[in-house]
């Protein structure tokens, strides 16, 4: 028994012989479509218009999420920044969070704790 096997254009879901599958590139990407012979040509003059105005275009670039700034505090051997502000909230002194520590806390952390100065300062030292 045979199958007639009726396409559809999915643009105006006509029927007929000219309708076919359409395979079209747009943006690096593959698409397929059925369509008449009619409404394959709506689509060629528009993927024409379409490639005239990329070519004169810019493209957007989506905005990043901006990082955060690197922190530039001393490094200080064997202690985190957890330590000093522990070490800080002990002696009474403020202390944010979060965030950079003010350098006085610092300071005064080196001062009570002589193995913990600033990796630069080893190094400088040292040699």
């Amino acid at each position: 028994m045979a199958q007639k096997v009726i396409l559809v254009d999915d643009l105006d879901h006509s029927e007929g012989d000219d309708v076919v599958r359409r395979e079209f590139p747009l943006l690096n990407r593959t698409f397929a479509i059925d369509l008449s012979d009619a409404n394959q040509q709506r689509l060629s003059d528009a993927l024409t218009f379409i490639e005239k105005v990329l070519e004169n275009a810019r493209e957007v670039k989506q905005a990043t999420r901006s990082r955060k700034a690197a922190d530039t505090g001393p490094r200080l051997q064997g202690y985190t920044h957890t330590d000093v502000r522990e070490w800080a909230r002990e002696q009474e002194l403020e202390v944010p969070s979060r965030g950079k520590i003010p350098d006085e806390v610092v300071e005064l952390f080196v001062s009570a704790h002589p193995d913990a100065r600033p990796a630069e300062q080893e190094t400088a030292l040292d040699s």
